[in-house]
């Protein structure tokens, strides 16, 4: 079924005792662990582009072995399963050591275009990294990280992927508000996919433990299997490369979450990628009506720390704090320096080419930065949705602008006849811009809406499908799916594009979520 060469095992030192008490492991990578098996595995959905990515037939796909292997009930006999050690700063504050505590990886794949892809599957059971926790994932946030993997790569955003979800036909206890009020839940596993799961973090521990061999060898190991094609310079060339690149990646992934309102909701240094995908899929949304303060996360309900305008902020925090632990292996101080003034001048360009081409422009001059902060503030005065507002504007007419395009981007009618002059007056200035350039209504309308997308998986959407499918109703999970994978077509039925609704302004799920899961 697979071909496994699982480098990170075997090159990496790693703690084999296959001992699930939650301790400090040291001088390892890796803990060698079995899933825990579950008492009814059934499989709930699959995306068929990540099958076909791993080159997985119909066949082996809907076998006994599949779903005993992706539930963790009995492993495929090519399989190790094993669960990573790293730390991280949480909310701006050193966390320790934290590692996989409900993820457990299955090896490393390598499919028949010779790509190699890591399969992991989150809530399979208890790990040494646990902690208090007991390494299950519930229905609801399975749900939202399968469909959301998917989402997010069909807008074209860097991401982990998702082959599969499956119920467990067991349930834990869950506290969702953290209010006092624990309930049972359905449990779930979702198997994800990777070319690498590295995380800032496990660099960042071996730092902190001032296990600085460990550290080099793991920073060799990602350099040669992850980024081979730094290969052929000095060690020194390939370090700064490699750092600069991650520090690319890093910030062209933020733009392309501001690009659709996306806010990830805990961006802590064990949750970043080297590899610049968005990983974790934890209190994450969709912003409906525009607020550059608005975060989904319950925990970060009073500082903002991770709103959707700090994400630029918080990601470079994390870089700095990952230049801190590679500072002692590095060859310099300034490769560092560099690499993080190659996020801020990579992020600048980034951000200018992604809100030019949102708003339609074929290049983007210093002066658009005035008038595109005045709708921004408009838009968040007014409570206007954002993926409405940037799919009609895509309709303005340069001879005939007229706010009627915006009927459907308003939540509140008061809200929309008070600003509508000032909202007239910038659409004015919008046109005039768009005289500037040599071009069409029609070809302007065509480039938008290929960067502005028709569907977003806006939460009260995920929330509907977690209700039905609690119910054992899986319709909706696979409609999501298949509207997932054309956000930018016209043809969207309008259940799927229809902004949130009142009644999902303050439930819980649909406006905000904890990071209990």
């Amino acid at each position: 079924m697979f071909t496994f060469d699982n480098r990170f095992l075997n090159e990496l030192p790693g703690d084999c005792s296959g001992n699930i008490r939650p301790r400090q492991t040291h001088g390892v990578c890796w803990a060698a662990v079995k899933p825990t098996p579950v008492s009814q595995p059934k499989l709930l959905a699959y995306s068929s582009e990540v099958q076909q990515l791993l080159n997985l037939s119909d066949e082996a796909l809907h076998s006994k072995a599949f779903l005993q292997a992706f539930s963790g009930n009995q492993l495929l006999p090519s399989m190790q399963s094993y669960a990573t050690c790293y730390g991280g700063h949480q909310f701006g504050h050193w966390a320790g050591q934290l590692g996989d505590g409900r993820a457990l990886s299955l090896g490393e794949t390598i499919n028949h275009a010779g790509e190699r892809w890591e399969l992991q599957l989150k809530g399979a059971g208890l790990t040494p990294y646990s902690r208090r926790g007991d390494g299950r994932a519930v229905l609801r946030s399975s749900i939202r990280e399968f469909l959301c993997s998917e989402a997010m790569h069909h807008l074209g955003i860097p991401t982990t992927r998702a082959l599969c979800l499956l119920a467990t036909g067991d349930e834990v206890v869950r506290d969702i508000l953290y209010d006092g009020h624990p309930q049972l839940e359905p449990s779930a596993i979702v198997c994800r996919v990777a070319q690498s799961f590295t995380r800032f973090g496990h660099f960042e521990l071996l730092a902190a433990r001032g296990d600085l061999d460990l550290l080099r060898r793991l920073l060799n190991f990602t350099l040669a299997r992850d980024f081979p094609q730094l290969a052929q310079q000095s060690a020194s060339e390939q370090f700064a490369q490699w750092f600069a690149l991650v520090c690319e990646k890093t910030a062209q992934l933020v733009v392309s979450w501001l690009g659709v309102g996306f806010v990830h909701g805990v961006l802590n240094t064990d949750n970043m990628s080297i590899l610049g995908l968005t990983l974790d899929y934890g209190p994450y949304g969709w912003m409906d009506n525009f607020d550059p303060g608005w975060t989904p996360n319950t925990t970060d309900a009073q500082q903002r720390r991770y709103a959707l305008a700090e994400q630029p902020n918080m990601a470079r925090w994390n870089l700095q704090r990952l230049a801190e632990a590679l500072a002692l292996v590095a060859p310099s101080e300034t490769v560092l320096t560099e690499g993080l003034a190659h996020f801020d001048q990579t992020f600048q360009s980034a951000l200018a080419r992604m809100l030019a081409a949102k708003f339609g422009l074929l290049s983007w001059q210093d002066s658009d930065a005035e008038w595109v902060e005045e709708i921004l503030a408009l838009m968040q005065v007014a409570e206007m949705d954002m993926t409405e507002f940037f799919r009609a504007l895509a309709d303005c007419k340069y001879a005939t602008p007229t706010l009627a395009i915006f009927d459907h981007a308003f939540y509140s009618e008061a809200l929309k006849q008070q600003y509508a002059a000032p909202l007239l007056h910038w659409l004015q200035r919008y046109v005039a811009r768009l005289g500037q350039q040599a071009d069409t209504d029609s070809k302007r309308r065509l480039r938008m809406n290929q960067v502005n997308p028709r569907f977003v998986l806006r939460n009260y959407l995920a929330q509907q499908a977690i209700d039905a499918a609690t119910q054992g109703d899986l319709t909706l999970i696979a409609k999501l799916l298949d509207t997932a994978r054309q956000p930018y077509a016209e043809t969207i039925p309008a259940e799927f594009t229809a902004k949130r609704p009142d009644w999902a302004r303050h439930k819980a799920g649909c406006s905000m979520l904890s990071c209990s899961s």
